[in-house]
């Protein structure tokens, strides 16, 4: 009997199982420009959304110190294990179309006293049972847990590209902290540089000034080039040292001395030549905003859930098994028992709580919608910021480099004047703060164009489909 009812069911469950009230998904269309406000790229070059992270950083040590912040960075063990959580709750959602089977097995004794037996005598029932069955399965037949499911699936993409988003995020902070300190420690041995010769030459004044030969004046200005050298080196020191302690906080874990930068920031090497692509490539790709598209699809099928709950809802218990008042009889002849309880729901009047569910899917869907265009209008002007950066960068860094070189010329030729007596002090100590400052300068600008290439494959996604902490 149970078998004759449940199969046609089931069949109709089947038939029925792949329909949903969800709206069809339409992809919004780019709220942005279709260019790029700089020229684009050459014909023929590759695009930096389809390079691994390896193939823009070259360096070995810094590849190395990567992939020991991919292995202990905190932040990524958060969202590796947002998505286990998300993958989880896919899974029992999506559990909900299956029945869900228990075997269960009981015994029951009920004793009844004299003074209120119909027998007059007292009775002691016992009763045993072993059943296997279901309870409340409900029929998907308008797909509201199909939408439900539909939901926790897109709701598991987002935190996926959200995990991917974080380890690019990742990769360029390790590498922009890394040129960071390669910088500092290029100024740092500036200052050491500078320091020197001023030291050297207030030993040289000192000895002229003991024989007369210079004024009290030009000994006590030498001292206070010499002295702000040397307050200069104590916060270059200390700036290292804050970009070691930022490197180790970015990547999780002490980072091994042979893996710091072993020279100059002109020493790590960096693929140069990043093309942007077309923004409807880009951004389509990037992480963060696949991570929105996925959550607009979540709430697209919530509109699904929501609809179906104005129709009615089937749902079956049913369960097979064998029931004896002797447990040593259980599973004799004559001792099968079965149950079957279908039900339908058809909902009248529930205080309009389906229409405002109804109503708060739909504007969670505009929301979602909303969000997804400002995560595509974000991602635009980060590359569109990068790209005019990068612009202008190589410019400002060459001006800088002529600049030190006339400097360093206009220091030279002063110090020539002033060992002959044709210019004051005044004239050479200008020139010699001029070249100091040039030079930390042209580091700074050297420093902006390098990180300008890590921040802009960054803002393109670059490597988003590359992931992994090997870099396949």
């Amino acid at each position: 009997m149970l078998r004759r009812t449940l199969a046609p069911l089931l069949a109709a469950a089947v038939a029925l199982s792949g329909c949903t009230l969800a709206p069809p998904y339409v992809r919004p269309g780019l709220p942005v420009s279709q260019s790029w406000p700089q020229p684009g790229p050459a014909p023929g070059s590759v695009m930096a959304g389809d390079l691994a992270w390896r193939e823009v950083f070259q360096d070995p040590r810094l590849q190395a110190v990567i992939d020991l912040a991919l292995r202990q960075n905190r932040d990524l063990r958060v969202a590796a294990g947002n998505i286990e959580q998300a993958r989880a709750q896919y899974r029992i959602q999506r559990a909900q179309l299956l029945p869900a089977i228990d075997a269960v097995g009981s015994e029951s004794k009920v004793h009844t006293p004299a003074p209120v037996s119909l027998t007059g005598q007292s009775l002691t029932l016992e009763q045993y049972s072993a059943t296997v069955g279901f309870s409340a399965w409900e029929i998907d037949l308008f797909g509201r847990l199909r939408s439900l499911s539909a939901a926790a699936l897109q709701s598991y993409f987002a935190t996926e590209e959200t995990r991917r988003a974080v380890q690019i995020s990742l990769i360029a902070e390790v590498a922009a902290d890394y040129l960071a300190l390669a910088a500092d420690q290029d100024l740092l041995k500036v200052t050491q540089d500078t320091l020197k010769t001023r030291e050297d030459n207030l030993a040289l004044f000192q000895k002229r000034f003991d024989a007369g030969a210079i004024s009290q004046l030009d000994l006590r200005q030498e001292e206070t080039l010499a002295e702000q050298a040397r307050s200069d080196l104590a916060v270059a020191l200390a700036q290292v040292g804050l970009d070691r302690n930022a490197l180790t906080l970015v990547v999780g874990a002490d980072v091994p001395a042979n893996l710091l930068p072993d020279g100059g920031l002109a020493d790590i090497r960096l693929r140069t030549e990043l093309e942007p692509g077309l923004p409807s490539d880009v951004l389509t790709r990037r992480p963060d905003v696949l991570a929105a598209e996925h959550s607009l699809q979540a709430q697209n099928a919530n509109i699904g859930a929501a609809r179906a709950a104005f129709f009615p809802q089937i749902s079956l218990t049913g369960s097979t098994g064998s029931a004896s008042t002797d447990l040593n009889k259980l599973f004799q002849a004559g001792t099968g028992a079965w149950s079957w309880t279908p039900q339908i729901v058809l909902p009248l009047f529930a205080g309009g709580a389906n229409l405002a569910n109804l109503r708060g899917a739909r504007a969670g869907r505009d929301i979602a919608v909303a969000q997804y265009e400002k995560a595509i209008q974000t991602a635009f002007r980060e590359v569109a910021d990068t790209l005019s950066i990068r612009s202008t960068i190589r410019d400002r860094v060459a001006a800088q480099q002529r600049l030190v070189a006339a400097a360093a010329d206009a220091q030279r030729l002063s110090q020539a004047r002033y060992d002959r007596g044709v210019d004051s002090y005044l004239v050479l100590l200008e020139a010699q703060r001029t070249l100091y400052l040039a030079r930390r300068t042209l580091l700074t600008a050297q420093l902006v164009e390098t990180v300008n290439r890590v921040t802009l494959y960054k803002a393109l996604g670059g490597g988003s489909t590359s992931g992994g902490a090997n870099g396949r």
